[in-house]
This record gives C-alpha cells, structure tokens and sequence, in this order.
C-alpha cells in the first residue's frame, strides 16, 4: 500500500461512520420465573400494556428456549454458549467472551440493574470473592448478586461494588422493581447522546416472594376466581387468536398434585396468590414502559435494538415454612419477626410474608404446555420472546415460529451492531458460540431451523433436531427413561413414541451424548 492510500484510510472510515451512523442502542429485558402465555399479547389476563404494545410494533417469537432456571438461562444469553460450557463455578467461564464486553470493548456505555445471578461465591467475606458485573463489562451496575429476594428489602443491595441497603431501610415506599427502573433512568441520562449503550434489565419479577403493594393487589381482587381450570381453558382460545400457538393445540392435563378448582379448599388465599404475582408483573410492565418512554422522549426508541424475554417457565415451587436462605431476612424493616411459607391462614403481598405462587398457577401460567421451572418438558423452557427496533426490522406487527433459543441473542445483537467479536478471552481463544444470528428473522426472511438445541439442568435433559424432541424427567423417580415427542403434531408432549420409534431413540441419545461430552470438553480446557 502507498503512503498516498495511507492518507486516504481515515477519510474513507470517517465516510463510513457517516453513512452508517452511530450503531444502534441495545436494551435487553428478561423477566424472571414466568410461563409462555402470562403476557397480554401472548393470551394472558394480566395487564402488560407496554409490553404488548412493543409487541405489536415489533415482532413476537412463538418457538422460542430458554434454559430451566435461572443463572443457567443469564449464562447462556449472555455468552451465546450453553451453560453447560460457558457456566464455570457459578459464574462466566474465562474463555466465553460475554455480551457486555463485548459492546464495552466497541464504546458502548454498559449499564445493568436487576438480578446478577453469576457472581459465583459471593457470600464470602461480604461479597469480597463475588464476581461482579464490572468484571464481566458493565460500567454500572445496580441489584444484587443473588438469585432472589425482598421486593422491600432486597438481600445485597448493591450500587456498583457499595452495600446500600441503607436506602431502602430510609424509604417506606422503596420496591425493587420500581427502583431498577429509576436507576436505568438515571444511567441513559448520564449516557452522553451520541454514545451507544446496552443497556440489561434482568427483573427479579415474578421470582418469589410473592411481594406487592397492597395498593396494585386490590386492582386484582376477583380477577382470578374462576380458578385455574376455566382461565387455562380462556388462555387456550386467546392464544390461538393472538396466533401465538397453533388452532389444533389441545390443552396438557392439569398437573396431578393440583385439584380441581372445584374442590379447591383454600379458594380466597389461592385467589390471592396469583394476585399478587399479578400485580408484580403488571408493575414491571409499568416501569418498562417508563424506560421505553424515556427513550421515546429523548430519540433514541427508533435506533434502540429491544429484547424482551424471560429465564425460564412458570415456578410450581410451594415455599416451605422452614425453607432458609440468605434472601430471607429474619425481620422486616420494622422490626417484625418475619412469617415465611405458603400459610393459609395469611394471605401474601405484605412484607412480612415470603410465599410463592405454587402448582396451580404456574400450570396456567405455563398455558399450554405440562410441567414448570426446574424441567426441560415444555413447560419449563418454551418462552416468549418480543424483538423491537423500529430502524432495523422489517417485519414490523408480525408473529413468527422461527425456531430460535437465548444463546442466539449475543450473535444477534452483535450482528445487528455489527461487531466481529475478539478471537481471545481471558487470555485464550475464545469458545465459539453455540448460537446464531437470528437477524434475519427480523427482517422479515424465513430462516431453517438450527441443527440442534440442546438442554441438560437440574430435572432434565433434553435435545430438539426439526420437529423431534428427546427429553428426560426424573422427577424423583428410581428409574426414568427418554421420552420421544413430534413436537409438530404434539408441542404439550402429550403422546411418547419412545416405544413406537426406539431407532430414533437410540439416534437422538447418541447425538445428545455425544452435545453433553462436548459442552464439558470445552469447559473443563
């Protein structure tokens, strides 16, 4: 190359930027312990306004994975690799470049507030061994390092590195969804306008407890009195109007260990419970929508890539009198002696109270599918997902069944900024993701389903190839088998063709075997 090319190079990329502009602002939403159909525009009777609003202005994905818990899911999402490789001692494997870095490392302003979940061994020494957010590329962090919490006094507050549980033992009104959306605020503004941020919300929301103001639970009173027999049947009809599930889909048997909401013996205290859980993600739906409007206000909605889903299905998870935790504090902010487990003499949303919202719920929460949180059936790991970006999609308005699982959104975002991520992390060659860009998805262009999803946490262990899903429950039992299902025909795994297909069996096995050495090959290098 001459000098005289040389001289050329700054003017050519000073072009470049210009035709292009700045890359578009990244705002990434993820809900906690939700099931399928729980959003208004997914056929759910909670009010989510915001939230199907972005939906009807974006694009909602109808086949979409998550893992089955929590720190799981964050791991996956924000790597683009499977847990099982990119999940190392409670927290971000060295060599999985993750999202935030990434962005940081291309000027982006990085800011999170909500649930961490990947800080490793952060009860030690107070949280001095913690793996905090700053390490892995956010600039600013706000909530706690934990997996769950007080909505009134969140364990391990923290701004930054700092403990502040000082501030919401000063403030009667203090609640944790409300707070991180204030302090999401407060970090676009501090964001200089013509720098681009990403921007993570990861809610606590609708993890147990079941914590809410009494003021938004009244807003709920008699909404659920039909009980989870009739709403389930309700949900079903509105799904398949809304398009979000197929007209032929039956619905899955209620779950055995729930009863008839006939013979129901505790029918005001159940009414109660999906009141409040209600109430929980109505108020998160809220303070999306003041972000959102934040965002409206200033400019920067149209050129803003949003992102909007949740870690894994409903929770049936009844919370045990005797259950104990870090998150549990012994006393409210007053001083009471706190009341935990799912009592029926008390009903739950005070402080005081640490309930959940059980087997009931979440089996409409998680409307069509069987089974919760914690499994790799249907119920635990089929989630919505809502893209928006006004600037970048095509398809505006539209539903599609583009098969797709969290580990494809780091190479979606990226994709759509159009960074080329480090070939090093930590030091070595970075691990290749497992995901893909689901980019053109939102332009509108009809993508072949990816090769392989795979799935092993907890209860389950589960691999998807086209239409055929292997999946394996313990569920306590001495002996479980692989269970065979043709999601095309039967997306409740209502019918097992294990029996009637064991060649398949012993094909998707082998195949999910030989995913499961993989994944720990590379973790354990």
């Amino acid at each position: 190359m001459t000098s005289k090319s040389l001289l050329l190079i700054p003017f050519i990329l000073a072009g470049l930027s210009s035709l292009f502009g700045k890359r578009p602002n990244v705002l990434l939403i993820m809900s906690d312990d939700m099931g399928y159909s729980d959003l208004g525009c997914f056929g759910g009777e909670i009010l989510t306004p915001n939230l199907d609003s972005l939906a009807r202005d974006g694009i909602r994905f109808t086949n979409f994975y998550s893992e089955n818990m929590c720190w799981v899911s964050r791991a996956s999402m924000l790597t683009g690799v499977y847990h099982r490789t990119s999940l190392r001692n409670g927290t971000l494997h060295p060599r999985c470049l993750p999202l935030p870095k990434a962005l940081q490392d291309m000027g982006y302003a990085t800011g999170m507030m909500g649930k961490w979940h990947l800080a490793g061994n952060y009860r030690e020494d107070g949280g001095a061994k913690a793996v905090y957010p700053d390490k892995r590329g956010f600039d600013r962090f706000y909530g706690i390092l934990g997996g769950a919490s007080s909505f009134f006094a969140p364990f391990g507050l923290r701004r930054d590195r700092k403990p502040i549980d000082g501030e919401f033992m000063k403030d009667p009104d203090y609640y944790f969804t409300t707070a991180i959306g204030k302090e999401a605020i407060a970090f676009l503004e501090e964001t200089p306008k013509d720098k681009p941020f990403f921007l993570y919300l990861p809610f606590t929301a609708a993890h147990w407890p079941l914590h809410a103001p009494q003021s938004e639970i009244e807003k709920y009173k008699g909404k659920f009195s039909a009980g989870w027999d009739e709403l389930r049947s309700e949900r079903l009809k509105r799904m398949k109007t809304l398009g979000v599930i197929e007209k032929t889909v039956k619905l899955s048997p209620r779950h055995p260990k729930v009863p008839a909401w006939k013979d129901e013996k505790h029918k005001a205290w159940q009414e109660r419970r999906m009141e409040v859980y209600a109430a929980q993600v109505t108020i998160m739906d809220r303070v999306i929508g003041r972000v959102l409007d934040h965002l409206r206000k200033s400019g920067l909605l149209d050129d803003t890539l949003t992102f909007f889903t949740i870690d894994n299905g409903g929770c049936h998870v009844e919370y045990g009198a005797n259950r104990k935790g870090d998150y549990l504090p012994e006393k409210t902010r007053d001083g009471r002696p706190m009341k935990p487990g799912n009592l029926t003499h008390l009903m739950p949303g005070p402080e005081i109270t640490y309930q959940s919202y059980g087997y009931g719920w979440a089996n409409l929460s998680n409307t069509p599918f069987r089974l919760f949180k914690q499994y790799d059936h249907e119920g635990g790991i089929h989630t919505p997902m809502i893209a928006h970006w006004p600037k970048g999609i095509r398809a505006r308005g539209t539903t599609t069944g583009t098969l797709s699982h969290l580990v494809d959104l780091m190479p979606t975002i990226l994709d759509a900024t159009g960074i080329k991520p480090a070939e090093k992390s930590g030091g070595a060659k970075r691990i290749a993701w497992d995901g893909r860009s689901i980019l053109p998805s939102l332009q509108g262009e009809k993508q072949p389903d990816p090769a392989v999803l795979f799935f092993h946490h907890a209860r389950g262990k589960a691999i998807r190839t086209g239409n055929w899903k292997l999946v394996f429950n313990k569920d306590g039992k001495k002996k479980a088998e692989w269970e065979l299902y043709d999601l095309g025909k039967d997306p409740n795994e209502l019918n097992d063709l294990a029996k009637d297909h064991p060649g398949r069996v012993r094909e998707l096995a082998k195949l999910w075997n030989g995913r499961e050495r993989n994944q720990l090959t590379r973790a354990s290098k």
